[in-house]
């Protein structure tokens, strides 16, 4: 029996093209975005973000999400670049069923410090971190979707990729998801984000045996 490959490794297997689709289209879009061959460029709005009840205790749903729809299990790649200024400045990627199930995942920046950051939502949001203190320039985040779950790693090589979360994410059959770079600044008046490298890559058959 072959073993099963997760995450980037199993990226590195197969044919990806990163590129922005056509069709794609914006949840809540900021007021400045550009397109630059591959690269996404976005200055995040202020008082934005994605969050539901805990701890805080209010729903906020308009961050900005940059997404296409997607069927079945696969695996998403993107690089992000954040120029992180003000408190819960926000980058990454999101998957998304609607406003009571999604994930968001990327760089959270918490009293100067950027953290690896992924919040689960299943009709109340929970938030973990991983705290960076070198302030990397750019990660790389891949979100493999598969069944019942959904597995996040990242790097700040594009070589070494480490495990965040596997988190339980419903299973949608014959259903399409939204997925794609998302950005948020909850707290401050905004900053300006690069993301490059994406792409959407659906998991061979025999990937999911």
């Amino acid at each position: 029996m072959k073993a099963m490959l997760t995450g980037a490794a199993l990226l590195l297997s197969l044919s990806a093209t990163a590129q922005f689709l056509p069709t794609m289209r914006w949840q809540n879009a900021p007021k400045k975005a550009s397109m630059t061959g591959t690269k996404l460029q976005v200055q995040v709005d202020g008082s934005t973000d994605f969050w539901r009840v805990t701890h805080y205790g209010f729903i906020r749903d308009n961050g900005h999400f940059y997404f296409q729809e997607q069927e079945g299990d696969f695996l998403v790649k993107v690089k992000v670049t954040g120029h992180y200024q003000d408190l819960y400045d926000q980058a990454g990627l999101m998957i998304r069923l609607d406003e009571k199930n999604w994930i968001k995942t990327g760089i959270e920046y918490v009293k100067g410090v950027q953290n690896v950051s992924a919040v689960v939502t299943r009709e109340v949001s929970d938030w973990s971190v991983v705290p960076r203190q070198d302030s990397p320039p750019a990660v790389w985040l891949t979100l493999l979707r598969k069944g019942d779950y959904v597995e996040i790693q990242y790097s700040f090589d594009n070589k070494t990729f480490n495990m965040l979360r596997l988190a339980y994410f419903p299973p949608t059959p014959g259903q399409k998801v939204r997925i794609g770079p998302m950005c948020a600044a909850p707290d401050g008046k905004g900053f300006p984000v690069e993301f490059e490298e994406f792409s959407v890559t659906p998991l061979p058959a025999e990937s999911k045996k």
